[in-house]
């Protein structure tokens, strides 16, 4: 059974941590200077998220789909509840092709090293519904 009901909750718990990054003293100065937007395609649910990592900020758009995505990325949300967990590495995935990429995906890469202090806070997001479903 998916760990996610609905879009909404997909957007609550993967685009909450990325709002939180925004405020992260580290991460987020560094995740908003990448001046990437990224696309993300999620399955089980299906939802999606477009995310502007821009000056002034990260910014997210639930539901947006942005034609012009510098990369466009697309996993189950499953696959990304465990990379922000931190128990799936991102570059395996996309070697192996359980996550599909479009755009240089290089550029994502980069700024896996600054989205891992944002682990504890995304585990704290989900800590509620762990305990709600344990």
């Amino acid at each position: 059974m998916a760990f996610f009901k609905d879009a909404d909750e997909v957007n609550e718990y993967i685009g909450g941590v990325f709002r939180a990054a925004a405020e992260h003293p580290e991460s987020g100065k560094k995740l908003a200077a990448a001046n990437v937007t990224m696309q993300v395609y999620y399955t089980d649910p299906e939802s999606k998220l477009t995310i502007h990592l821009k000056e002034p900020k990260v910014e997210v758009i639930p539901g947006g789909d942005d034609e012009n995505a510098d990369v466009k990325l697309w996993m189950s949300a499953d696959t990304a509840d465990k990379f922000w967990r931190g128990e799936y590495n991102l570059a395996i995935g996309l070697a192996k092709g359980k996550v599909k990429a479009k755009g240089p995906a290089s550029k994502i890469l980069k700024l896996v090293p600054a989205t891992k202090p944002l682990f504890p806070m995304y585990r704290d997001l989900v800590a509620e519904k762990d305990a709600a479903t344990a």
